[in-house]
C-alpha cells in the first residue's frame, strides 16, 4: 500500500522582533492509509506547527516555510495555491483543534457551523439535506438530543460536547487524513477515553489516516502505530509505537519514557526528571539541541546528528545511539 502523506524536510521559520528563527527543522514522515502517526514533544517543540504548515494555516505574515515538501497523494501541499488549499481543508483534510471553546464561533449555533461544513464542499446539498446531514452526524459521535443540539450555542456545551462537535465538523465530509492537535487536552480521562475511542471507531469504518499531536505518552501508546519524537524542532526518533517503548534509542525519549509513573516501582517514588531546560530560539545551537540535557553529550554533539537507521523502521538523530541499544 502506499503512502497518503509523505513529508520530507519540511523546515519552517518565524520572523520576531529578535530576528528569523526556525522552529521546524529537517522534519520527515510518512503516512499510509489507516494509520495513525503520533507526534511527541514538549510543548513548544514545533508540533503543532508542523500540521499547520502542512494546511497554510501559519499565522501571517511571521510564519512561512522556508524549504521541504509535502505530498498528499502525489501532490504537493506546500506549493498549492490558497484556492487549493482552501478546496482540500474541511474536505480531504480536517484538523481537530486543541481548545473547542476557541476554535468554535460563541455566536452561532452548534447547526449552523456544522451545516456550514456541507454548504463550503458540498454545494450539491440543499438547506433540509445539509440539516440533515449534520443531525446524522452529531448522532455519530455520540451526542445525545442531538435535534436540540443543533439549536444551542458552544458556551451551553460541556466540554466533551464541544469536542465532539468539533470531530463532528472535522469528519463531516469524510476526509482521507484526520489532524488531531491535543483533542483530549483539559478533558476529564472517562470523556478523554471515549473521545479516543470514537476517533479509533471513525477511523477504522473510513480508513482515514490520522496525525495525533500529543505530549501524553500514555495516548501514543494507546491510539498509535508509529510515533515521531520531536525536540526543539528537529526529529529526534521515529519507530513504531512498541519498539519505541520497548527500545528507545535516543535520550531524551529514554528522558520521557522514565518520567511515565509505573505500577512496579513503590509508592511516593519520585519521578525521573530531566534536568536542564529547552533552549530558547535565541540559544539555539547549530549542534544537537538536546546536548545541554544529555547525560551522554560529548564534544561530537557540537555538530548536528545525522539520519541514523536502527533498523529498516527505526530512525534516531543521535551521535551516541549505539551506546544506549
Amino acid at each position: 500500500m502506499g503512502n497518503l502523506l509523505e513529508v520530507d524536510n519540511l523546515a519552517v521559520s518565524f520572523t520576531t522582533e529578535a530576528g528569523c528563527f526556525r522552529v521546524v527543522d529537517d522534519v520527515s514522515f510518512s503516512l499510509a492509509p489507516g494509520q495513525t502517526l503520533g507526534l511527541v514533544g514538549e510543548s513548544g517543540c514545533g508540533k503543532s506547527v508542523t500540521a499547520l504548515s502542512l494546511l497554510g494555516l501559519l499565522p501571517q505574515p511571521a510564519g512561512r516555510v522556508e524549504k521541504g515538501r509535502a505530498l498528499f497523494q502525489g501532490e504537493d501541499l506546500l506549493t498549492l495555491s490558497p484556492q487549493q488549499r482552501y478546496r482540500l481543508r474541511g474536505n480531504k483534510i480536517a484538523m481537530i483543534f486543541q481548545e473547542p471553546m476557541t476554535a468554535l464561533n460563541p455566536v452561532h449555533t452548534v447547526g449552523r457551523q456544522l451545516m456550514e461544513v456541507y454548504e463550503l464542499h458540498r454545494p450539491e446539498l440543499n438547506k433540509a439535506q445539509r440539516r440533515q446531514a449534520a443531525l446524522t452526524m452529531l448522532r455519530r459521535v455520540g451526542i445525545p438530543e442531538a435535534e436540540a443540539r443543533l439549536a444551542a450555542y458552544p458556551h451551553q456545551l460541556s466540554g466533551g460536547m464541544r469536542q465532539r462537535v468539533m470531530i463532528a465538523m472535522a469528519l463531516a465530509c469524510e476526509p482521507e487524513l484526520l489532524i488531531c492537535d491535543e483533542p483530549t487536552t483539559a478533558l476529564d480521562v472517562t470523556i478523554q477515553a471515549q473521545i479516543l475511542h470514537l476517533i479509533r471507531e471513525l477511523q477504522r469504518q473510513n480508513n482515514m489516516a490520522v496525525i495525533f499531536i500529543t505530549h501524553d505518552l500514555g495516548v501514543v501508546a494507546q491510539i498509535c502505530d508509529r510515533v515521531l519524537v520531536m525536540y526543539a524542532g528537529r526529529s529526534a526518533e521515529q519507530a513504531g509505537v512498541f519498539e519505541l517503548f520497548e527500545h528507545p534509542r535516543h535520550p531524551y525519549t529514554r528522558g520521557l519514557l522514565a518520567s511515565i509513573p509505573r505500577l512496579d516501582r513503590p509508592g511516593k517514588t519520585e519521578l525521573p526528571a530531566i534536568a536542564g531546560q529547552v533552549p530558547s530560539l535565541e540559544e539555539q545551537s547549530a549542534g544537537c539541541r538536546f546536548a545541554n540535557r544529555c547525560p551522554y553529550s560529548t564534544e561530537v554533539c557540537a555538530t548536528q546528528p545525522a539520519l541514523e537507521q536502527a533498523d529498516s523502521v527505526h530512525h534516531v538523530w543521535c551521535h551516541h545511539w549505539r551506546e544506549l541499544s
